[in-house]
């Protein structure tokens, strides 16, 4: 049952994800984890669960250590030094052994294996247009380039036949050369060129991937976290992909390590995930209830209710009543409301705080009192109260006070049920 349970849990994502198109760049190092090994199974996955799939991959390390096996310098090799004939015929043969490679992986379809029966076409070809960089502080880049433009309408032709469109990091000019390109610029001008739904960057393992408090990004914050990383690093870099992404307008980019194996899967078929995701959409907001909201919090309230923790409230109760109630909405999944209800004089009730159980100690409750206390204010409300029987402390804690059931609104002391014997707890609004 607890496999029923999550692959009924994934249904949503899986009609989310259908046909939207989905940039994915993998780094030279994560092509060369020993996890690497799994992604081509779950890319294989995602193209027959119905999404559109463009896979940029990067070849530093991979082409820094074949410099090194033939003698050459492998430093600095992009935008730093030139870019000379020999190397870039070096550069090109790596690519094309890592390209060969990953087809030869999607043509994999043993009978034991993930792939079996996929039959996965993968197509690459001169989809990316380059210049030169030219000549910088006198000196000629040779074979370093820059993306010119991206042939989006080739792409969704493939893309359009279910094959998945594999790019290196490299690209072609009108004049018949090939230059070496940066794989964050390739990925990100592909993914905006498309106009794609989704950028994720897979790497090895940063701390700010590794941060569980790190978990979703506007753009702004990204900017002042990126502010403290060290430049040129390989989390600044990544990060400032997924920044320049969202300012492209892709909605969402995702930073995934290799390091766990299957993170791809977890941050696409999970509501939590697993990375880090920079975003100039509202994924996790506090918002003013509408009545599309009535069935989640329904779903929201009912363990609650059969607690005795809250009053009952039917589904009619609650679409009359809905004005009332602020929610936190998390990736389309209710996960936390709360309601106001003016009773004149000034005062109004707190009433059906509730924060679901896979979210609490993640100060939700809080962010809602806070929503509810805007609403209150902006109402004229100089004093909420809040009728509880067993969450008396967490109102304590900020900074209710134990009242009487005397002291409460007339119209609200004629509903009190003295079988419950809630007490009474009264904030002041500043």
């Amino acid at each position: 049952m607890s496999f029923i349970d999550f692959f009924r849990s994934t249904a949503p994502y899986i009609h989310a994800h259908r046909n939207k198109s989905l940039v994915l760049f993998v780094t030279g190092e994560a092509l060369a984890h020993a996890n690497a090994s799994n992604l081509v199974p779950d890319i294989a996955l995602l193209n027959s669960l119905g999404l559109r799939i463009v896979l940029v991959f990067g070849s530093t390390p991979q082409v820094a250590g074949a410099l090194a096996q033939g003698g050459s310098d492998n430093t600095a090799l992009w935008n730093s030094q030139p870019i000379d004939r020999d190397r870039m015929r070096t550069i090109v043969e790596v690519q094309s052994s890592l390209r060969t490679s990953i087809e030869a992986q999607f043509s994999l379809g043993l009978v034991n294996s993930p792939m079996h029966n996929a039959k996965v076409r993968c197509i690459s070809g001169n989809f990316i247009q380059a210049q030169p960089l030219g000549v910088i502080n006198g000196v000629d880049q040779e074979y370093a380039g820059r993306v010119r433009n991206i042939d989006h309408q080739a792409i969704n032709q493939q893309l359009d036949h279910r094959s998945i469109v594999l790019i290196p990091a490299s690209g072609y000019s009108s004049t018949g050369e090939i230059f070496s390109l940066l794989p964050h610029d390739i990925a990100v001008s592909t993914a905006a060129a498309l106009h794609a739904d989704k950028l994720i960057i897979l790497n090895t393992a940063h701390d700010i991937n590794q941060n569980p408090t790190l978990r979703e990004l506007s753009i702004a914050r990204s900017e002042l976290l990126l502010a403290g990383l060290t430049q040129k690093s390989a989390e600044a870099t990544d990060l400032s992909a997924a920044i320049k992404s969202c300012q492209l307008g892709i909605a969402r980019c995702h930073m995934l390590s290799v390091d766990q194996d299957g993170s791809l899967l977890n941050e696409l078929f999970t509501r939590d995930g697993t990375g880090l995701l920079v975003t100039n959409e509202a994924y996790d907001s506090v918002r003013q209830a509408t009545i599309n909201d009535v069935a989640g919090i329904m779903q929201l309230l009912e363990p609650l209710e059969a607690q005795g923790i809250l009053v009952k409230r039917s589904r009619e109760l609650l679409e009359q009543e809905i004005a009332h109630f602020v929610v936190n909405e998390r990736d389309g999944m209710i996960i936390g409301c709360a309601a106001l209800y003016p009773f004149g004089d000034h005062t109004a009730e707190l009433a059906c705080v509730a924060v679901h159980e896979h979210y609490r100690h993640s100060h939700r409750g809080d962010h809602l009192l806070k929503a509810i206390e805007t609403m209150a204010k902006t109402q004229g409300i100089q004093q909420i109260f809040v009728l509880t029987t067993q969450t008396a402390h967490w109102f304590i804690e900020r900074g209710f006070e134990a009242s009487t059931v005397s002291a409460l609104p007339d119209r609200k002391k004629d509903l009190y049920n003295f079988q419950r014997n809630s007490k009474v707890f009264c904030r002041h609004l500043a």
